[in-house]
């Protein structure tokens, strides 16, 4: 069925677009029907007859209104279905003072808006949820045991879930989307690179508009180690006007000290219509670890991604991306105890964020999907199971 009818109904411009589209094409038809019927009755007042010799003109002229109807109605499920907002399906396990908690699939608009729950059964762990490539089916893992694991398929509309007799191809085969991590060199931890206070590393954005320029400076105690405060020396240079400013006097500068890079790949820049940002990554201390930050190139700002780590994951195609957020030491709703937490969070362009989860709680993400239609890829995915 079409995600036109499947999907819960939302109006959007496209959906607006489709039906004044479907609309203008009925009236359309209607005119011309009503033109060739007059015709006809006109010629039936003149003496001709219109029961016979029109007859199969008559049923010609229907056939071709039906077909423009039903080609009308298709394009505006195809419009509907290429233009409906992204969902994303979360693996969630809300941890509880008492008892044992269980990890169940959780459906969302990509704005946050929470649409149901989609498994229930506490026999397991549900994890690893990924969309099917055509976005009716969410094939995820029920691990029921150490290191045992059930297949189950669910409907994203909320159908019962099924057993499957073994994983498909496709999600087998399905890898992790690309997210931005420490570089594998510069980060201090490199005993061939450069020692802290004495790197002026470069990098420019594909787009030549920046470059920045990571400069230390030995005399800054704080360029000697990874920290807060590091990285105040760094210039953030505008290419076309020439002009250049230290991190230091940016808003929300809190330390900086390298660039985060995709995995597997050299890139530093997440650049989209809407969305020009490079990230940071700083070591707070023992107890609380990293924390990164996203420099937003446009405004000239820092914002801190998370109290701690948060793994950022572009959405190609869209001024926003994910994060896979941790946050250390979240309190467990009915208890004095605490918990090491993680999430799924979007940012859109302005660096606002939702999260996938309920509001004051302690939980941890056992993995996620989104069904973009219309966008390449289709799906993203974050596996519990990857890195």
């Amino acid at each position: 069925m079409s995600d036109i009818f499947r999907r819960d109904i939302e109006v959007t411009p496209a959906k607006i677009w489709g039906v004044r589209f479907f609309l203008s094409v009925v009236c359309g038809m209607a005119r011309a029907g009503e033109s060739g019927w007059r015709g006809r009755s006109e010629s039936a007042t003149n003496g001709g007859n219109v029961d016979k010799p029109d007859r199969f003109r008559q049923t010609g002229a229907m056939k071709r209104t039906l077909g423009l109807l039903a080609v009308a109605v298709g394009m505006v499920a195809i419009s509907a279905r290429a233009h409906a907002a992204s969902e994303i399906v979360v693996a969630i396990r809300y941890l509880q003072a008492q008892g044992e908690s269980h990890s169940h699939l959780f459906l969302f608009r990509d704005d946050g808006t929470f649409l149901r729950q989609l498994t229930k059964p506490d026999s397991g762990q549900d994890l690893d949820p990924i969309f099917a490539p055509d976005g009716e089916t969410i094939v995820f893992s029920r691990e029921i045991g150490e290191n045992k694991f059930e297949y189950w398929s669910v409907e994203p509309k909320g159908a019962e879930p099924k057993r499957l007799d073994a994983a498909p191809d496709w999600y087998s085969a399905a890898q992790n989307s690309s997210y931005f991590v420490w570089p594998d060199t510069g980060s201090g931890d490199d005993e061939n690179a450069p020692a802290f206070g004495q790197r002026t590393p470069t990098f420019r954005a594909p787009d030549s508009s920046v470059e920045l320029v990571l400069r230390e400076k030995k005399e800054d105690e704080a360029d000697q180690e990874n920290g807060p405060g590091h990285g105040k020396h760094y210039l953030l240079r505008d290419l076309k006007s020439k002009k250049e400013g230290e991190f230091g006097k940016l808003p929300g500068f809190e330390g900086a000290v390298d660039q985060l890079e995709l995995k597997g790949g050299k890139d530093r820049f997440l650049l989209e219509p809407g969305l020009r940002l490079a990230f940071f990554g700083v070591h707070l201390n023992s107890t609380d670890g990293d924390t990164d930050y996203a420099l937003d190139l446009t405004n000239r700002r820092f914002v801190r991604l998370s109290p701690n780590w948060a793994a950022p994951i572009p959405l190609p195609g869209e001024p926003a991306f994910l994060t896979m957020t941790y946050v250390r030491y979240v309190p467990i709703p009915g208890s004095k105890k605490t918990a090491n937490c993680s999430y799924l969070e979007r940012w859109d362009q302005s660096l606002k964020k939702v999260r996938f989860a309920r509001d004051r709680t302690a939980a941890v993400c056992y993995g996620a999907s989104i069904y973009r239609p219309g966008k390449t890829p289709a799906i993203v995915t974050i596996r519990k199971s990857g890195d």
